[in-house]
C-alpha cells in the first residue's frame, strides 16, 4: 500500500505533502559488498490514547459592574444627601435628597419626562403603576390610566416617603432605571446644586465584558453557555447576555497597509451565581466557549496521520512482528490531536510519528 506522511497546517485543516520515498542502490568498487539499504519504518512511536477532545474558543475578559451612567437630576435646591460609592439602591429607595426631599428610584425603560396626575394616560403611567404595585400599594388597576384610585395609592406612597401628599407624581421626584443600581461615584459634593449630574451608577450585578475582533466573535450569541476562569483559577458558569454592534478601532484610522483598522465587538457575559464570585468585584478573567466536544474517543497526534495514495488517511501501526498501515476515519481536531477509528485500533496501540 503506497502512502505519504502528512504535514499539518492547522488543528482543523490538513495539507498533504507528497514525499515519494525511493531506496537508492549503492554501487561499490571491485571486491566491495553492496551497501545495505537504509532501514524503513517510523522515526518514533506514540500510543493511541482514549480521551475527551474539546474544540474551544478562549478570550480575555474584564469582570466588573458594566458601563457607568451619570444620573441627571432635575430636582431644584441643594444636595443634602448622597449614597456612598459602592452602595446598592433598589426600587423605592432614594438616590439623593434635595433640600431633604428624596428623589426616588423606580424600575422601567421610559424616562420620567412629565408629571403624572389624575386623568393622565400612557405607557409611562402604566410603568409607574407597576412600580407602585411592586412596592405593596394596592386598590387600583395597573393600566395606562391614572385614575382616582391611583391618586389615593400615590398619596399613601407620598406619606410613607415623607413627600407632600398631593396625589401628583412630580417629574423631578422619580428616576427610572432598568433595575437596581450600584453607585459608582459622587459627581458633586454635599451642598452643591441638585440640578445636573450628581452621581454615576452601574448595574448592581457583576458580569464580564469581552472585547473581541468581530471576525472571531461568531460564537457569541445570546444564551450561549461559557466558563469564566477567575484570577485565582476558580471556574464559574456564565452565559452571553448581549452582543453589541461592531465598532471600528478608531474613526478614520488606518493600518500599516492603508486599510481600516479591524472592527471590535463587546460581548456581555452574565453570571447567575454571584456568590461564586466571592468578594472579587473587578479584574481580568478568561472566558471559554466549548464549540465541540467528543468524549471517550481514540486520539493520536495529528502528525501521526498518513495521506494514502488511494485517498483518505491511515496510521502506521507498530507491533513486535513489524509495521502495517491501517486506514482510519478521522473526526474532531483539537489541541494538536485528532479523533481516529479503524480496524485493530485501541488504547495503547503504538503508531508511528516523525522524529
Amino acid at each position: 500500500m503506497s502512502r505519504v506522511r502528512v504535514a499539518v497546517v492547522s488543528g482543523v485543516a490538513l495539507a498533504a505533502v507528497a514525499v515519494a520515498g525511493a531506496a537508492t542502490l549503492g554501487l561499490g568498487g571491485r571486491g566491495e559488498e553492496a551497501a545495505k539499504p537504509d532501514r524503513t519504518g517510523p522515526g518514533a512511536t506514540v500510543p493511541v490514547t482514549r480521551q475527551t477532545l474539546v474544540e474551544s474558543v478562549t478570550a480575555p475578559g474584564e469582570l466588573g459592574y458594566g458601563a457607568t451612567t451619570p444620573l441627571a437630576s432635575t430636582a431644584t435646591g441643594t444636595v443634602t444627601w448622597l449614597p456612598e460609592p459602592g452602595a446598592t439602591v433598589r426600587r423605592g429607595e432614594p438616590l439623593l435628597r434635595a433640600d431633604e426631599t428624596p428623589v426616588v428610584l423606580m424600575y422601567g425603560a421610559l424616562p420620567m419626562y412629565r408629571a403624572l396626575a389624575e386623568n393622565a394616560k400612557g405607557g409611562d403611567v402604566e410603568q409607574f403603576e407597576k412600580n407602585l404595585a411592586a412596592l405593596g400599594y394596592s386598590g387600583f388597576t395597573v393600566d395606562e390610566e391614572f385614575s382616582k384610585l391611583t391618586t389615593t395609592a400615590v398619596k399613601r406612597w407620598q406619606k410613607d416617603m415623607e413627600l407632600p401628599e398631593t396625589g401628583t407624581v412630580e417629574k423631578d421626584r422619580v428616576v427610572f432605571a432598568p433595575g437596581a443600581v450600584r453607585i459608582a461615584e459622587r459627581l458633586v459634593r454635599i451642598g452643591a446644586s441638585a440640578t445636573g449630574d450628581v452621581i454615576s451608577y452601574t448595574g448592581s450585578t457583576r458580569g464580564v465584558t469581552v472585547s473581541s475582533d468581530a471576525s472571531k466573535a461568531g460564537w457569541a450569541r445570546k444564551g450561549v453557555k461559557v466558563t469564566v476562569t477567575l484570577p485565582d483559577g476558580k471556574a464559574v458558569q456564565g452565559s452571553v447576555s448581549g452582543v453589541a454592534e461592531p465598532a471600528r478601532g478608531g474613526e478614520g484610522a488606518e493600518g500599516a497597509a492603508g486599510a481600516d483598522t479591524a472592527s471590535t465587538v463587546d460581548i456581555s457575559v452574565a453570571i447567575a451565581d454571584q456568590k461564586a464570585l466571592g468578594k472579587l468585584e473587578r479584574g481580568g478573567v478568561t472566558v471559554r466557549y466549548v464549540a465541540k466536544e467528543r468524549k471517550d474517543v481514540l486520539t493520536v497526534p495529528v502528525n501521526a496521520l498518513l495521506a494514502l495514495a488511494e485517498g483518505g488517511y491511515g496510521l502506521e501501526v507498530v507491533s513486535d512482528t513489524g509495521t502495517r498501515v491501517v486506514a482510519v476515519e478521522v473526526g474532531l481536531f483539537a489541541d494538536g490531536r485528532v479523533e481516529v477509528s479503524g480496524e485493530g485500533l485501541d488504547d495503547g496501540v503504538l503508531v508511528g510519528v516523525p522524529e
